[in-house]
């Protein structure tokens, strides 16, 4: 039972009841106020006080002190001497407490980290603008020149793709729960792979390529040493698929489909010396739509996710989000529709727009195998040959499908090829 007892409180401590108290103080029985450090280390301070009890070791909770001095400090000890902390009422010392207003003190090595940081950012970012405006240009007048100029670079792309793929396949990530195809078996389809472009440039049958690929893959698997893995099979088959017979619709697009653009602005302007009118075939204006589509989708799609992103798209790849896939959508969509009225092709705009859905989903796709690839891999870049961008398959993961997918949309939905 609490008992109310007055308690004397000298001036010195610095105490005040709260104002719907009295002055005195609801008490246990047999309680005293004793300092709470009498030694000669830290003598006794007016703002610290111990309320000791020999019965009720528990410490009411009605109890309240109010301390004009700062830092107070209430305590109840039981017999056994542990003490029980109450409450700690009352204004800090001003010093102590952090200012809101004050600058941030940053340790001299904590400040050369953020220099060091934000060097390695500027630098990165000026590498990435730098070579991409590089690769644009290039790869622009690669599309340009077309035929065997374009088939050529194709190929030499699609090599370096595929041996970025099967370094990939041979990482610890992926290799800790497969058995990888043995290196030179690697060797044999990446060199497969750049030649499937180059068959199709002067043949025109892309099936004749894959199956014969296939057939030499499945020979040299069986001819190995040791007893062939369905993983080593799989993953090679996977690779002919995704960095060979892919990449070869891209040669399809730009030199089989040879109909001259008539209705093109441009190319009736173009000069005769890089091929006059005759040079701007409906597969020239497919190949600069489609890049063009993809190129917008991946920039604007980062852009809106920069500014917007909120919702991650899904786990493969953690940065994409539901707001830039959106906004990356649209971005295609409008690019091809643009792009569709400067070139005068195709002229219905519902192929336009069709085009452009389909762009987008291509690109989409492929961003994301490549990431699932990356991902089981546990690598954040397929190599290190660009600088700021990473490897080939970095650059070209949005572009694997769109050119399958651009080359039979035209030869199958389009009459007349859309002219």
């Amino acid at each position: 039972m609490v008992h109310k007892t007055n308690l004397k409180i000298p001036s010195q401590l610095g105490v005040m009841a709260h104002p719907r108290l009295t002055n005195s103080l609801s008490l246990l029985p047999n309680s005293k106020l004793i300092p709470l450090c009498a030694c000669t280390c830290s003598p006794f301070s007016p703002q610290s006080l111990i309320l000791h009890n020999h019965q009720y070791p528990h410490p009411p909770s009605s109890f309240a002190l109010f301390f004009a001095k700062p830092k107070p400090l209430l305590r109840f000890t039981s017999r056994t001497g542990s003490p029980f902390i109450l409450a700690a009422v009352g204004q800090a010392e001003p010093e102590r407490l952090p200012q809101p207003n004050a600058p941030k003190v940053v340790a001299p090595e904590d400040e050369e980290d953020l220099l060091f940081k934000s060097q390695q950012q500027v630098s990165q970012l000026r590498n990435r603008v730098f070579f991409g405006l590089g690769i644009g240009l290039t790869v622009g007048g690669i599309v340009l020149a077309g035929g065997w100029v374009f088939t050529t670079a194709f190929a030499a792309t699609v090599f370096v793709g595929a041996r970025e793929y099967f370094e990939l396949v041979r990482s610890r990530g992926i290799t800790a729960g497969m058995t990888p195809p043995p290196r030179y078996v690697s060797r044999v389809c990446s060199v497969i792979c750049a030649l499937m472009p180059l068959f199709v440039m002067y043949h025109g049958h892309i099936d004749v390529s894959v199956t014969s690929a296939a057939f030499v893959l499945a020979t040299a698997l069986f001819l190995q040493r040791g007893s062939p893995r369905f993983a080593q099979l799989s993953s090679a088959i996977f690779g002919l698929f995704y960095c060979g017979y892919l990449p070869c619709f891209w040669v399809k697009l730009r030199c089989s489909l040879a109909a001259p653009a008539l209705n093109t602005r441009i190319g009736a302007t173009w000069p005769v010396l890089l091929g006059g009118p005759a040079h701007w075939t409906v597969g020239l204006v497919a190949t600069l739509i489609t890049i063009s589509s993809v190129i917008a989708a991946d920039t604007f799609a980062f852009l809106g996710g920069k500014a917007f992103g909120r919702t991650p798209l899904t786990s493969i790849s953690p940065k994409k989000t539901w707001e830039g896939t959106i906004i990356g959508f649209c971005g295609c969509i409008g690019t091809s529709v643009v792009l569709s009225k400067v070139f005068c092709w195709p002229i219905s705009l519902s192929s336009a727009i069709a085009l452009g859905v389909l762009n987008f989903f291509g690109s989409v796709f492929g961003d994301l195998t490549e990431s699932m690839i990356k991902r089981d891999a546990g690598v954040k870049d397929s190599g290190s040959l660009i600088p700021g961008h990473g490897g080939v398959l970095d650059r070209v993961d949005s572009y694997v499908f769109t050119g399958a997918l651009a080359y039979n949309f035209i030869k199958t939905f389009l009459p007349l090829y859309g002219v």
